[in-house]
């Protein structure tokens, strides 16, 4: 009887490791990772980005705490240490002091060792002290989000194992993994490195894809830079902020207030003489028309050689 019980009891456990308390298959548990991790990206995009590190957005205190929560569980990351590494990426860009450029250490530094290059510099506490400033201080930031960052991942990890069994372990690093490759080595990388440009912003910034899906819209990293207090980061017709689809959400529900978006360009009559509202609007406007301007003598210029090339003789053989 007893040896029935150890059986039994054996069975339970090799079942439980197996399939966890849910049983799901391989695939549910695969488009479970990617929703969380989806969740962990617009927390990141969403409430450290355009919310704590550059102001573009207000957001409701339940809103917020849900996100440095999920951060907690998710990344272990810390408000203040996030906000003030990308602060002091926007202040120092493509400079000796930028703590993540690829001009600087290299496209494969940054790619696939980006996230070592933020926690070297989140241990700077002159950056965290200069750049860190308006970021939550409250009793749970400072005695359990700051200094037990790491009970956050462990938990999860906890979670995901009763959960899913053994499988969950691969949840867990499919978790673990997405913030680091993604966006530390991703946007940060790729970022300023390769893709399009919309305006000559004063870096190497680009546009990883007009389509912000897969990272919340963090992949229109070049219209970020030239309108970084911005919410909403596509400015083209063609370009879509999945991220901007969240805020909007949160808007309609109450739980966030935008603050800034890209200015709409308009025409108007043309004036003899520029007065003070119209070089507002040109200093407002001051990137499209830089944009306007280099695309319309890139024309010209092209025009003008093959008018060039076409009436020169051709040469004597």
């Amino acid at each position: 009887m007893q040896a029935f019980r150890d059986f039994a009891l054996n069975g339970a456990l090799l079942d439980f490791l197996a399939n966890g308390l849910l049983g799901w298959t391989w695939w549910e548990m695969l488009l479970l990772a990617l929703a969380l991790t989806h969740v962990t990206i617009a927390s990141v995009t969403i409430y450290l980005h355009r919310h704590s590190a550059h102001r573009a957005l207000d957001l409701h205190p339940v809103a917020a705490h849900f996100f440095r929560f999920w951060l907690w569980l998710t990344t272990g990351m810390t408000t203040k240490a996030w906000t003030a590494i990308h602060r002091k990426h926007h202040a120092k860009c493509e400079q000796a002091e930028d703590p993540h450029s690829p001009q600087i250490y290299g496209i494969r530094k940054v790619l696939w060792q980006g996230a070592e290059l933020y926690r070297a510099e989140a241990k700077n506490t002159e950056t965290l002290a200069r750049y860190g400033h308006g970021t939550p201080d409250d009793w749970l930031e400072r005695h359990l989000y700051d200094r037990r960052s790491v009970w956050g991942v462990s938990l999860m990890l906890v979670i995901d194992v009763l959960l899913f069994g053994l499988p969950g372990l691969a949840v867990w690093a499919l978790q673990m993994v997405w913030i680091p490759f993604w966006a530390a080595g991703v946007i940060n990388g790729l970022g300023h490195y390769w893709g399009y440009r919309n305006f000559e912003a004063q870096d190497a910034s680009t546009n990883v894809s007009p389509w912000g899906l897969v990272i919340g819209g963090e992949e229109l990293h070049n219209n970020h830079h030239t309108y970084p207090t911005s919410a909403r980061f596509s400015v083209k017709p063609y370009e879509f902020d999945i991220g901007w689809v969240y805020i909007s959400a949160l808007q309609r529900l109450g739980l966030a207030k935008v603050k800034k978006t890209p200015p709409r360009l308009a025409w108007g009559e043309v004036r003899p003489v520029a007065d003070a509202q119209t070089l507002e609007a040109v200093i407002a406007h001051r990137y499209e028309l830089l944009a306007r301007y280099a695309r319309q003598m890139q024309r010209v210029f092209r025009q003008q050689t093959g008018e060039a090339e076409a009436g020169t003789p051709a040469a004597s053989p």
